[in-house]
């Protein structure tokens, strides 16, 4: 047995190709001719032949390496009597010179089949299939050009496919595309009219002499040795029936849509550009194209779907372990997909859309949950006092109009321990700690579309009464559904108070980018030890939401301490 360096052949003008798919691993028994490897061009993608069969030892390039003619791809552990030294020979050659005719076409090439309605002639132009090889009926894949589009020299018409590349077809002429003679799934070949153009004919094409059903590769100059290279078509014939025999009898068939761990998936060239400029991940691009090719309409959806905040579930589920009943790191949440049941199974039901209001708030409520590590303080406030000073300013001012509520002591507390504790009024910024001096304190308003949450602005340089008056029109706004965006933005602690309703403790979520949130429920009279004798107290519940992040349990302790000393003896605000 010897050992034999498989290099990449002649892959025609290009200096450099990335591997995009490797399709052996070492250890891997394998055919002549059989595929190791799918390069990718600007133009073309193709697959890169062993000449020689043997066992895979140890491959040398990795995905996303550049490689070009004699780059050393892998080393082979050769069967039979092949010499390590031995050169490549013409026969084996043969299949990478077809795809040197593809990537040469991809790259430019025009096809010189002479047509006497377009040589030297402007006005009408007919497009036809250039020279692709030996390859019959191949598919087109894609569409990349549509009626009424300004098509330019060499721009890509179709893509088509057949069993070892991809390839992209372009206009051999400029001008007005005013008909598309193929569609999608539509076998063609060499001389096939491909599109009609409007236009002036392409200068090369009357300076070239013309030459019966050859290629005119225009990328670069032809040696002397490539003029005169033998026509690949038996070759091509023997090499596509033996790579085809030797795939199935040592692995299954390749198939373009399944893409290999760590591989990209089934896309053309121009879309893999396409969706490199736009940084998106073709992994978690659904194709929509024949067989599931990705197209260019399904990177542009996939854009839109990410803009819009739906993508990023979808590409989770996708990802995720637990999907496959495999264990998963974590990273990323590994979390089961949504159950899809048949309520009706189990009777009657009745299908109603989530309010607008609910669907902006919920996505960013999940959000938040989930990114913000949250930790929740409880402690009891003795606003007995408090309360019957409320009552009696009320009583007071019942001619002006305004009901002081005890959230509005609550704004005005909350700003004398946010001064206090000024780290409660901050946000996040990447490492940075960013640390208000504005005091905007936001309430959560319960509507009948949903949950809004109004702000106060300037908390800090307004009184109780004024702070009330505020709320009672900021309500009224929410329920008649007339806030602005200005009236929900600026907030720096909100305060969620379910007093109205009842309840004991909750849980609230911080609102982002803030980094803690008060939630306050219904107060009620508890008998309370004054150190001799138990004394009926009314005790208000208090639950602080706090972002572990920011804030540790200590400061959050002490902030509760604080914000109950306040309410139990309002006056400690003067101070």
């Amino acid at each position: 047995m010897a050992m034999v360096e498989i290099q990449v052949p002649d892959i025609g003008d290009f200096d450099e190709v990335t591997v995009i798919e490797l399709l052996v691993k070492p250890g891997d028994s394998i055919q002549a001719d059989q595929s190791l490897l799918t390069v990718e061009s600007d133009k073309a993608s193709m697959e890169i032949p062993s000449s020689h069969a043997g066992v895979v030892k140890e491959l040398r390039v990795k995905l996303g390496d550049k490689v070009k003619q004699g780059s050393v791809v892998l080393l082979l552990e050769a069967a039979g009597a092949v010499s390590a030294a031995a050169p490549v020979s013409e026969e084996k050659m043969a299949p990478v010179q077809v795809n040197n005719v593809e990537t040469a076409i991809d790259s430019g090439a025009s096809a010189s089949v002479p047509d006497p309605s377009v040589a030297g002639a402007s006005g009408v132009i007919e497009i036809r299939v250039p020279d692709i090889g030996d390859f019959k009926d191949v598919t087109v894949i894609e569409v990349l050009a549509k009626p009424g589009d300004v098509v330019k020299v060499e721009q890509s018409l179709v893509t088509v496919e057949s069993d070892k590349a991809s390839m992209e077809i372009p206009s051999s002429s400029a001008g007005v595309l005013k008909e598309l003679k193929v569609k999608l799934g539509d076998k063609i070949n060499i001389g096939d009219l491909l599109a009609v153009l409007e236009g002036t004919a392409r200068p090369a094409a009357s300076a070239a002499a013309p030459a019966p059903a050859t290629a005119s590769v225009e990328a670069a100059p032809a040696d002397a040795s490539q003029a005169s290279a033998p026509p690949p078509a038996a070759a091509a014939s023997a090499a596509a029936a033996a790579s085809s025999s030797s795939a199935s009898a040592s692995q299954p068939a390749h198939d373009p849509t399944v893409a290999p761990s760590g591989a990209l998936p089934h896309a053309s060239p121009s879309v893999r550009k396409f969706a490199r400029e736009l940084g998106v991940p073709l992994a978690e691009v659904k194709g929509g194209g024949p067989n599931g090719r990705i197209t260019l309409e399904d990177v542009q959806a996939f854009t839109k779907s990410v803009m819009s905040g739906e993508a990023r579930t979808q590409a989770q589920a996708a990802r995720s372990p637990a999907a496959s009943g495999t264990g998963g790191s974590g990273v990323g949440l590994d979390l089961l997909p949504w159950p899809k049941v048949d309520f009706t199974k189990f009777g009657d039901v009745e299908r109603k859309d989530l309010s607008r209001i609910k669907k902006i708030s919920g996505a960013n409520l999940h959000r938040n949950w989930v990114m913000i590590p949250h930790v929740c303080n409880h402690d009891d406030a003795d606003i007995t006092e408090l309360e019957n000073f409320r009552v009696l300013m009320n009583k007071e001012n019942e001619k002006a109009g305004v009901k002081i509520t005890m959230l509005a002591f609550l704004i005005k507390a909350s700003v004398a321990a946010l001064k206090k504790f000024p780290e409660f009024n901050a946000s996040l910024d990447g490492d940075q700690l960013v640390l208000k001096k504005y005091y905007n304190v936001a309430f959560a308003a319960d509507t009948p579309n949903g949950l809004v949450v109004p702000v106060i602005k300037n908390a800090d340089q307004k009184g109780v009464v004024q702070i009330s008056q505020e709320m009672g029109e900021l309500a009224k706004k929410a329920r008649d559904g007339k806030l602005g965006p200005a009236d929900m933005q600026g907030a720096c602690f909100t305060i969620s108070s379910l007093g109205g309703i009842g309840g004991r403790y909750f849980t609230p979520i911080i609102n982002a980018p803030e980094v803690a949130i008060l939630g306050v429920c219904k107060s009620q009279t508890e008998p309370v030890w004054d150190g001799k004798v138990f004394q009926p107290r009314l005790m208000l519940p208090l639950s602080l939401s706090w972002d572990h992040r920011v804030i540790d349990g200590a400061a959050a302790a002490r902030f509760n301490a604080y914000l109950g000393q306040i309410l139990g003896d309002f006056r400690r605000v003067l101070l």
